[in-house]
């Protein structure tokens, strides 16, 4: 009698298949970058008055608001759960927000939204696309948010003093962790609670709870 083989010959393929993107995936992450890009741009239109008073209070603190700025990638990330879902829609609602107007110009911002996706990115992958837990979403937003801070000091705020750029980078870290990260991972159990993801696995997974 021979013992079946079917769970070690079939783990390969459905590992590889689970990490592979269909065109739903596509579609979807498309979809969330593009609806997040339009909420980019309102933010950048109203940030003026937002940011001021915070950065009066302490500067290097409207980092932690800024970090609206990479909520794509967490979220589209989460639903997804492939490869690339971070950067894709971080970058999608880059040049969304891009091409609809930034007061930061297009390729900074593009380049921006790749930086952050990136941020992202990373820490999913450290974790080898398997964990989608809540302290790794506020992970992966940190790590997001991090990437943000860093690339701004590096283009907007060249020679900052110590101080200032400690407390922007701590902020971006803390601002991606809670907004980023743990209101998005809030955002997709929201969807999934109301079957919007049912042809995905954070949705089959809620339903299995």
């Amino acid at each position: 009698m021979h013992a079946p083989v079917t769970s070690s010959t079939s783990s390969p393929t459905s590992g590889s298949h689970r990490l592979r993107w269909r065109v739903v995936d596509i579609v979807v992450a498309s979809v969330i970058g593009v609806a997040v890009g339009v909420v980019f741009w309102a933010w950048g239109v109203v940030w003026g008055p937002i940011s001021g008073p915070i950065e009066a209070l302490l500067p290097g603190l409207q980092a932690a608001p800024a970090a609206l700025w990479v909520v794509a990638g967490v979220l589209g990330a989460l639903v997804i759960r492939k490869p690339g879902a971070a950067i894709y829609t971080e970058l999608v609602a880059a040049v969304v927000s891009a091409l609809i107007g930034s007061q930061w110009g297009g390729l900074l911002t593009i380049e921006a939204g790749l930086v952050q996706g990136l941020g992202a990115e990373l820490v999913f992958a450290v974790f080898l696309y398997r964990n989608w837990r809540l302290p790794v979403a506020m992970l992966a937003g940190a790590g997001a948010g991090l990437a943000m801070a860093i690339n701004d000091l590096v283009i907007y705020y060249a020679g900052a003093a110590p101080l200032f750029a400690t407390t922007y980078i701590v902020s971006g870290v803390v601002g991606g962790a809670v907004i980023a990260g743990g209101l998005s991972w809030l955002a997709v159990r929201g969807l999934a609670r109301a079957g919007a993801l049912d042809r995905f696995a954070a949705g089959r997974e809620r339903r299995e709870v």
